[in-house]
């Protein structure tokens, strides 16, 4: 193996270092992309399936723009709160539970929160409710911590 392949990021030339940030840059991208692919095509699918109306493709993909957004950033501080509420709590079932109710809550939150904001999207309480405990449990189920 060549010894130029070993060297440090400080040691390349500048096309070395723009190669390097860009291919970077270009995975993260395509992460991004591929994560909000998920949500995008899993949100069609429930609205369909629960026969949500909406104006337009563009008035979809700012919805789960914005959901996808919102929820990071209410993520953020739910996971937190979560983990010390059942930091003292014994047993697989109750600590299910309360997750289950935690993600719920704050996917309604999100939902609820972006559904008002946007007039090209009505939802009913029962599909907000019936979505957010969908990706609760999604997430639930796609979670790798095993804590």
């Amino acid at each position: 193996m060549p010894e130029h392949e070993n060297d440090s990021f400080r040691d390349m030339n500048i096309k070395e270092k723009m190669a390097a940030v860009a291919g970077i840059a270009l995975l993260i991208i395509l992460v991004v992309g591929f994560v909000f692919g998920l949500y995008f095509f899993g949100m069609v699918g429930v609205f369909e399936l629960l026969g949500v109306q909406y104006k337009s493709i563009w008035s979809l993909v700012v919805f789960v723009a914005s959901f996808f957004i919102l929820g990071v950033i209410v993520e953020l501080f739910s996971k937190p709160i979560f983990k010390l509420s059942v930091q003292n709590i014994t047993g697989k079932i109750k600590v299910f539970f309360i997750r289950i109710s935690f993600e719920g809550a704050t996917n309604w939150l999100v939902l609820f929160t972006v559904d008002e904001f946007m007039k090209s999207i009505t939802l009913s309480l029962k599909t907000e409710i019936i979505t957010a405990l969908l990706l609760a449990i999604l997430e639930i189920v796609f979670d790798d911590d095993k804590d």
